[in-house]
């Protein structure tokens, strides 16, 4: 059996220092907002060349707060991809903003810049670009548009820790980075766990506070909050962690490969560009026969994922906002993806076997 993720088995290099990290905070005593989350706090700062990180409880909190930040008029518009997690619209509704859809490009899955100008009205506040899979956007365009309408820009990079765009991290162009660092994510914490990275020291004060009901100081509120902390632990594991992140990519770069070079073409495999540095949180195919496909791998032992089988669109919690409306290209993608094991946990003897299995297929 192979199967698409093992936890277990991914974070086994790791369990000495994750064991010490536990052990001192436990014999520290201190649980949350301490000096464990200030130590990841700069060092996932310094590794992005940014100047401040806020830990977030989740990666759908650090999207709110981001949002919250920005202090946006309600019923604003906030420009999302069509096909991108549904968290991404999610974050926009929880804040009282409207999420306008704007289709991918149907090569790098990202949203289409050649498509976002058309959907800017005049109640367009913001875009909210996720970097699905580990690829970057084509932020060049994305910055330009940015520019000529005077736009906020916030970036969901829960799928794309360390991967670069003509060198430059993700995170690292918009006002937010936005984080997720649940236990499958290329930094994944052992539980759920978030941060948002920024320049700017005023958005910084402004999502400590909101994280810590709106606190600066203990039972003193200065504005509306809410709970939004990572705690101490988690802090601990992802520094443990972080120091690694970039063999964890190279590692998955390497499985990458292995499918690029050796997949029979009947697949339609992710595109690879030379100005992008991708991470492969998640490596998908596409095939008219999908759903065939993961029985037949299934049978195979081998374990696959649809990321995802339901378009936000089609989602009934958001069936009233998209009523009538069609984005066929997100259907496409939602129809033929399939996700297939590689993860740091994996060898590449296991992806060969994988390999030989998906061109043995018909």
């Amino acid at each position: 059996m192979i199967p698409y993720e093992n936890l277990k088995r991914l974070n086994e290099p790791f369990e000495a220092e994750l064991k010490a990290g536990f052990n001192a905070v436990l014999e520290k005593g201190h649980y949350i907002l301490g000096h464990q989350l200030e130590v990841f706090e700069q060092e996932f700062a310094a590794y992005h060349g940014v100047k401040y990180c806020v830990g977030i409880s989740n990666g759908l909190d650090a999207l709110i707060l981001a949002l919250k930040a920005l202090n946006l008029p309600a019923g604003s518009e906030v420009i999302v991809p069509s096909n991108t997690y549904i968290a991404s619209i999610l974050s926009i509704v929880a804040c009282g903003l409207t999420p306008v859809l704007v289709e991918p490009d149907i090569r790098t899955y990202n949203i289409d810049p050649s498509k976002i100008e058309a959907a800017i009205t005049p109640k367009t506040k913001a875009l909210l670009v996720a970097h699905l899979y580990g690829k970057l956007c084509d932020m060049d365009t994305i910055m330009a548009i940015k520019q000529r309408h005077g736009l906020y820009l916030i970036e969901d990079c829960a799928q794309a820790h360390g991967g670069t765009y003509k060198g430059k991290l993700a995170g690292t162009f918009g006002e937010f980075g936005a984080f997720s660092f649940y236990p499958t994510k290329n930094l994944g914490a052992l539980g759920d766990a978030g941060g948002i990275i920024c320049n700017d020291e005023n958005y910084k004060h402004t999502v400590m506070q909101l994280r810590n009901y709106g606190s600066d100081r203990k039972y003193y509120n200065d504005i509306i909050g809410y709970n939004n902390r990572l705690d101490e632990m988690q802090a601990a594991f992802l520094s443990v962690k972080l120091k690694r992140l970039n063999q964890m990519n190279a590692h998955r770069n390497k499985l990458a490969d292995l499918y690029l070079a050796n997949l029979s073409p009947q697949y339609i495999l992710p595109a690879k560009d030379k100005d992008h540095y991708d991470v492969y949180h998640i490596f998908n195919i596409r095939h008219p026969k999908r759903d065939k496909l993961q029985q037949y791998l299934q049978e195979k032992g081998i374990g696959t994922v649809i990321h995802y089988p339901v378009p936000p669109h089609r989602q009934k919690a958001l069936q009233d906002m998209y009523k009538g409306k069609v984005y066929p290209i997100a259907d496409e993608i939602h129809e033929t993806t399939l996700s297939i094991p590689c993860s740091f946990c994996h060898t590449e003897g296991e992806i060969m076997e994988v390999i030989g299995a998906l061109n043995n297929f018909n």
